[in-house]
């Protein structure tokens, strides 16, 4: 009896994620990591590099992610207020907007579904 409960609020979950997945335009690779707005958010590793201070490598580690997204933003509001764009990573004001709205979709994921309460 208590598995089967257990069974039903675990489905219940799965379905409220996919549901959160689908409404936010966000899928799973196992090879290439999350795919948020259709980009393959791991190919926007060195501007996470670069805005991170170096502490984060890749978008794989939500948690981390979570905790560093404070200070990635503000780097990002930054360069966006002064108008000098890192030339080498190809910033511009839409691409910071972009990467930003990515950050924000991925911890609304981790904040609802991942993160241990």
């Amino acid at each position: 009896m208590f598995r089967k409960i257990s069974e039903f609020f675990q489905g219940n979950k799965n379905t409220a994620e996919q549901a959160f997945l689908t409404e936010q335009n966000i899928q799973i690779d196992e090879e290439q990591g999350f795919i948020v707005d259709g980009i393959v958010v791991n190919e926007l590793s060195e501007r996470l590099v670069y805005f991170s201070n170096r502490k984060l490598q890749n978008f794989d580690d939500l948690k981390s992610l979570f905790y560093t997204a404070i200070l990635i933003n503000e780097k990002i509001d930054l360069e966006i207020a002064s108008g000098r764009y890192v030339v080498r990573l190809g910033n511009n004001e839409e691409n910071l907007k972009q990467l930003k709205q990515v950050i924000y979709k991925l911890n609304a994921y981790y904040k609802e579904f991942k993160r241990e309460k």
